[in-house]
């Protein structure tokens, strides 16, 4: 059969978002294959070294326009699609996605793996992400890196059915927008488990942290004012110092408004940010000074009191 009758061939199959690569380099990387199929469209999973000789993979686009447009233009093209310097040889897959039997996403751990969508890295701070899991119970580890699916974090809880929760919780959900950076429009949490079950945190800095380990050596020239977690008078783990208050309000009779937060708290200094949620029926708020000092202050005058006469107490 001829090369053009090949392509024929591939290109008269049912279109799938899915496309099958054969006769790759050995050990091609995902990398690789990105680079390759990058100009076509957003990738969302692929599977790599498939086959007996380990030189076939599968890649999904976001959408089935872009796997189509791919194959169209390979298929029209006088030059064939190359992985260094291979020929490669590209047709639909029968498959609508890709299931990773290996991943182990979807079975349940103590570690979360968590793709910040709509970031860069240093644009949400190691501290915000310990803010925003730690509702969910003790965060023991956090590392965070980049890859080819953006910047992400792998977050210990003490157990799989904490990790549950805070999954269940926030998968598709957007960090609040008060704790992003001015020039963040939003971010999405893509959350699904790790097969890590204890992370090896080497040091302290602001890309790793052991919050279990405060004897953990500390990477001063990476921690960027970071607080770290500490061991009080008595022994027990204090919480370590921040400049976002977490406030719950318990007792409450009427509505508490942002513009009240405001004013109660605003008398201890200027308050940059205020995020009000809802969590397990109970109002919450995020409140954010310039420092940590201020923070300290307003805490320590607040906690356990009532904002009036007979409720709206701070916790």
């Amino acid at each position: 059969m001829s090369t053009s009758n090949q392509h024929q061939f591939r290109y008269t199959q049912t279109p799938s978002k899915v496309l099958h690569l054969r006769n790759l380099p050995w050990e091609c990387s995902e990398e690789e294959l990105i680079e390759l199929c990058n100009p076509f469209g957003k990738i969302v999973n692929t599977k790599c070294n498939v086959g007996a000789n380990r030189n076939q993979a599968f890649v999904e686009f976001v959408d089935l326009n872009q796997a189509i447009s791919m194959v169209s233009y390979y298929a029209s093209s006088s030059e064939p699609a190359q992985v260094r310097g291979k020929t490669v040889y590209i047709q639909y897959s029968n498959r609508h996605e890709i299931v990773n039997n290996k991943s182990p996403g979807d079975i349940p751990g103590n570690v979360l793996l968590v793709t910040i969508e709509g970031v860069e890295a240093g644009d949400v701070s190691i501290d915000v992400i310990h803010l925003v899991f730690s509702a969910f119970g003790f965060v023991h580890k956090i590392a965070t890196f980049e890859k080819t699916a953006g910047f992400q974090a792998l977050i210990q809880f003490t157990d799989a059915e904490t990790a549950s929760s805070a999954r269940e919780a926030l998968d598709g959900r957007s960090i609040p927008r008060y704790l992003l950076p001015d020039h963040v429009g939003s971010c999405n949490l893509r959350i699904s488990y790790s097969a890590h079950r204890d992370l090896n945190i080497k040091f302290q800095s602001n890309r790793s942290r052991d919050y279990t380990n405060p004897m953990l050596p500390v990477n001063h020239s990476a921690m960027e004012g970071a607080a770290q977690p500490t061991i009080g008078p008595d022994g027990k783990r204090r919480e370590p110092e921040s400049n976002v208050l977490l406030a719950s309000i318990e007792n409450m009779q009427y509505a508490v408004t942002v513009d009240v937060i405001n004013t109660v708290f605003s008398a201890f200094g200027t308050i940059q940010k205020i995020a009000m949620f809802e969590k397990n029926g109970q109002t919450q708020a995020l409140i954010q000074y310039p420092d940590v000092v201020t923070a300290a202050a307003a805490r320590e005058a607040l906690e356990g009191h009532c904002i009036y006469d007979g409720g709206y107490c701070f916790q």
